[in-house]
């Protein structure tokens, strides 16, 4: 469905409990991130931010890639619960897109502007965030249900080493997506006015 844009923020929503289909076909997917990638802003115009997608069983890979890291560093006992979340939830959904920033981009704003040096690695992460919501939103009017997880550092060596990721590439964070498998959660919401200071309106 095609909301305006306030709608759409309006109706995204975290998903924990995903199914394996899709209301729109794989090109539909890759034309939209393109579509993000393209004109989402970066600051000084730096288009630092990659993204992956993963689909069917590259999709199915990270998450085992994820349950096999944990397992080296979480107990037997605490896992359990882990592992029941990821495959009732992430690795049973449709895909994943992973948000990486490439940090020779920044690397290299840093030495063309040493007065602002100290701030790239900040503006990359703003940057990276502009980028996962408006993808967000948009899996959601494409009727997805998605999250936003971060099981890195943890992952990024096997990640970069099962589909040949530049090292370069500064791993951020994983949206999974699918079809909602739940009800759209409700939220609750700190008062606007303790969060907006406004002056000067009429």
């Amino acid at each position: 469905m095609k909301r305006n844009f306030q709608e759409a923020l309006e109706n995204r929503r975290s998903y924990y409990r995903l199914w394996d289909k899709s209301p729109v076909s794989d090109n539909k997917i890759v034309e939209m991130l393109r579509t993000v990638i393209r004109h989402v802003p970066s600051a000084f115009n730096s288009q630092s931010t990659r993204m992956v997608l993963l689909l069917g069983d590259h999709h199915r890979r990270l998450w085992d890639i994820v349950k096999t890291e944990l397992r080296k560093i979480v107990s037997p006992e605490a896992i359990k619960g882990t592992e029941r979340k990821i495959d009732n939830g992430f690795r049973s959904g449709y895909g994943t897109v992973l948000f990486y920033e490439d940090r020779t981009t920044v690397a290299r704003l840093q030495h063309e502007n040493p007065l602002y040096s100290n701030r790239f690695p900040n503006w990359a992460q703003q940057t990276s965030g502009m980028h996962q919501l408006a993808v967000w939103t948009m899996l959601e009017d494409m009727g997805f249900g998605a999250s936003l997880q971060h099981y890195n550092p943890i992952i990024d060596s096997a990640v970069r080493k099962e589909w040949n990721i530049s090292g370069a590439w500064e791993l951020i964070a994983q949206m999974p997506f699918g079809s909602p498998a739940e009800d759209m959660l409700n939220k609750t919401f700190i008062p606007e006015n303790e969060r907006v200071v406004t002056f000067g309106c009429l």
